[in-house]
């Protein structure tokens, strides 16, 4: 496993991030033993980087993975929509309870759009920077899905340490761009900088093995990659390793059943119903119904979705 510094924050950080949303309530729904034993197998393969979120729900699954490691050993990055001081405490707070932890490594405003939202955040921001001070918190920084959401980061660059952008070989994802255009936002970015989403949230799983050849070819500090077996760890440590992939392990997780997931915070503005050629999504009250029998996972209905909300898992 390679590991970088992270940015000028001290952070020594795996190349491989543990992506933590898969395993928790919003996809998976795996317990916080059984996600543990999951983010425990990768920290034991060398995986030393987690990523979540207060909305993730996972700080249990977290913890459960922890026991028994030096807490030294473990880098988590954690955001939440904090606005206020009073929010930005209370998510801190609650992370550093559920986790059972003194600090948190990196703390970041979450998905961040432009520089006006930074703004709108802004209180929140000062008092993440004001933790920091204290050692509660290592480093902050933004997440974004937006190119404007990294210009931003620029801006701020004496407050914001790290970026969080999503960035993949289709552009899937991306609100208001390409992708050349994010990494060329990116190259002007110097702080650190770990990516999201390199599958574009299993759309590209038709497409991974190039999909990865393209993202352990830029230039990020480390990539958040969401695992949900043990399969997927050893693949994924495989690949981060400069390793061969066995052959038998590619022949599982081809074989690997998926489903398509949408989303809590899904608007119903069934682009996604309009988009789909196989008739697997219907109109419902209020969001798309999925009618799995008929999807083949194709990823169309993924590009098309303003709020990024439909997953293949």
């Amino acid at each position: 496993m390679d590991y970088n510094e992270l940015g000028t924050t001290g952070i020594k950080v795996s190349k491989l991030c543990f992506g933590g949303l898969t395993v928790g309530p919003l996809q998976k729904n795996m317990t916080p033993k059984e996600g543990g034993k999951i983010i425990r197998y990768a920290f034991d393969h060398g995986v030393n980087f987690i990523d979540t979120a207060q909305l993730y729900h996972t700080y249990e699954h977290i913890k459960s993975a922890m026991q028994g490691l030096r807490r030294e050993d473990i880098v988590i990055s954690s955001k939440s929509y904090a606005y206020d001081k009073k929010t930005a405490l209370e998510s801190v707070n609650e992370a550093l309870e559920k986790l059972d932890t003194d600090y948190i490594d990196i703390f970041m405003l979450h998905e961040q759009e432009s520089i006006h939202t930074v703004r709108g955040h802004y209180e929140a921001l000062e008092t993440f920077l004001e933790l920091k001070e204290k050692g509660i918190i290592r480093a902050v920084g933004l997440s974004t899905h937006a190119i404007a959401g990294v210009e931003a980061a620029i801006k701020y660059r004496n407050e914001i340490e790290v970026i969080h952008p999503i960035l993949n070989i289709s552009g899937l994802g991306i609100t208001d761009g390409t992708r050349d255009e994010m990494l060329e936002a990116i190259s002007r970015y110097d702080g650190g900088i770990y990516s999201m989403k390199p599958l574009g949230g299993g759309h590209l799983l038709n497409r991974v093995e190039d999909s990865f050849d393209f993202i352990l070819q830029q230039n990020v500090h480390a990539v958040a990659v969401g695992m949900q077996n043990f399969d997927e760890v050893d693949y994924n440590i495989a690949r981060f390793s400069s390793q061969e992939v066995e052959s038998e392990l590619k022949t599982r997780l081809k074989r690997q059943p998926r489903k398509l997931h949408i989303a809590d915070w899904c608007i119903g503005c069934y682009k996604c119903v309009e988009r789909c050629g196989q008739n697997a999504l219907l109109k419902g009250d209020n969001r798309p119904i999925i009618l799995q029998e008929k999807c083949v996972k194709c990823g169309y209905c993924g590009s098309v979705c303003p709020e990024f909300c439909i997953k293949v898992i």
